[in-house]
């Protein structure tokens, strides 16, 4: 099975990494020996992605010019850049739907997920949800839970966490074109909070932890992580 199409939400500042974006976009940032979007992508290719949108806004011209159009890397690489307006990542996939088509997976741009994507796709399409989301049971070890789930869907609200919550999003969705008609929030947090008080945001249980980017003790873990990863082979 191939993957439906991703979208990887890469036009953050960064702001959290101070200097070391000054210059440089987040997902070119180098994490054990070349950028992490290159690890991202490689990544997905394993999972028999075949075309990958990036949504892009700061200094998404240097993304284009160092990755290109994924031919090395055996993808479909497109580029989707963020409305002039401040859109948030909401904005971001609306802007990329064009490239997308009618059903998609979307992750962040600063994450690395080790999670069946195959398999949260067949879990989605089996939904009949318009929405999905990732989650992992949590327990305020990785950040603050923001979601119950049940086994089939999911309860989730990011700035006003349920009550007992002890599952976090862990940063992958499957969307269809039409669930981000259910809000026009700018952030991508309000439409599955939508779908979760319409009771449709189905929900997939992630086992392995996370890693990510966002700050610099974070992007020094996930760098030793990778590098480790890599000698392992």
């Amino acid at each position: 099975m191939s993957l439906l199409p991703v979208c990887i939400l890469a036009g953050g500042v960064g702001s959290r990494l101070g200097d070391a974006v000054k210059e440089t976009p987040k997902p070119l940032l180098e994490v054990a020996g070349k950028p992490f979007l290159r690890w991202q992508l490689e990544l997905l290719r394993a999972h028999d992605a075949k075309r990958v949108v990036l949504s892009v806004g700061y200094l998404g011209e240097r993304i284009e010019a160092t990755i290109g159009d994924g031919a090395e890397l055996g993808l479909d690489l497109r580029y989707a850049y963020d409305p002039p307006e401040l859109a948030g990542t909401g904005g971001a996939v609306r802007a990329a739907l064009p490239l997308l088509g009618d059903e998609f997976l979307v992750l962040y741009g600063d994450t690395y997920l080790r999670i069946d994507y195959t398999d949260v796709q067949r879990a989605f399409e089996a939904s009949e949800c318009p929405g999905l989301m990732c989650v992992l049971r949590n327990r305020n070890r990785w950040d603050t839970s923001n979601a119950l789930f049940d086994g089939r869907r999911v309860v989730y609200d990011k700035r006003r966490p349920p009550e007992n919550a002890e599952w976090i999003d862990y940063g992958l969705g499957a969307l269809r074109a039409d669930a981000l008609d259910v809000s026009d929030d700018p952030d991508l947090a309000g439409v599955y909070e939508e779908l979760s008080r319409r009771g449709e945001l189905a929900g997939y249980e992630a086992t392995e932890r996370f890693y990510e980017i966002g700050t610099p003790t974070a992007l020094a873990e996930t760098d030793e992580y990778l590098r480790q990863a890599a000698a392992r082979g």
